[in-house]
């Protein structure tokens, strides 16, 4: 029975090592080469980049872009953030002209270069949800809990074995100098 108890332990330990590391290297990874993540909060390109995904977009030279390619850039406000398709580009003036996948019609002006981040490199469906809801008061302490919780599940039984070893190693050492 305390095998069993101890190869169920190890798997699970393993298992939550693997869910924690697999989420740093989703969310940390791309970010270390560069890339940024941005939610998808319109359904503007769908199917292409659903509602609530996440994607992650990297520095593109504008020489670089094609028609046809999904840039993602700043609106005139400077803050706004969109990823559209480029229809048709005019070299000259140094401008883009957009339209979302989803859209009847195209943006309503051109991009300058000069407000172009770069190019979605992929994205993760739904991740946004998760997201903005982590980003709220709330959402943080409750993926902190749940981290947390993650952590002393893996461990605490390991832990408590130890205890228990020492305290039977104690308890026999205390009989033998009885004795």
């Amino acid at each position: 029975m305390k095998k069993a108890s101890k190869i169920f332990d190890k798997i699970f330990s393993a298992i939550a090592l693997l869910i924690v590391l697999a989420a740093a290297v989703i969310v940390a990874g791309p970010r270390i080469i560069g890339w940024q993540p941005f939610e998808v909060l319109s359904g503007s390109m769908e199917p292409t980049y659903p509602v609530g995904s996440v994607i992650y977009v990297s520095k593109a030279d504008p020489q670089s872009v094609k028609v046809n390619d999904p840039i993602t850039f700043y609106l005139s406000d400077g803050t706004t953030v969109v990823t559209h398709r480029v229809i048709k580009i005019d070299a000259e003036n140094q401008l883009f002209y957009t339209k979302g996948d989803a859209n009847k019609d195209a943006d309503a002006g051109p991009t300058p270069y000069s407000r172009l981040i770069g190019k979605p490199r992929f994205f993760i469906p739904g991740m946004g949800f998760f997201t903005s809801y982590v980003n709220t008061p709330r959402g943080r302490i409750i993926t902190a809990t749940a981290l947390v919780c993650l952590v002393i599940i893996a461990f605490l039984p390991g832990l408590l074995m130890k205890i228990g070893r020492k305290e039977s190693n104690t308890k026999a050492d205390n009989r033998s100098k009885e004795g």
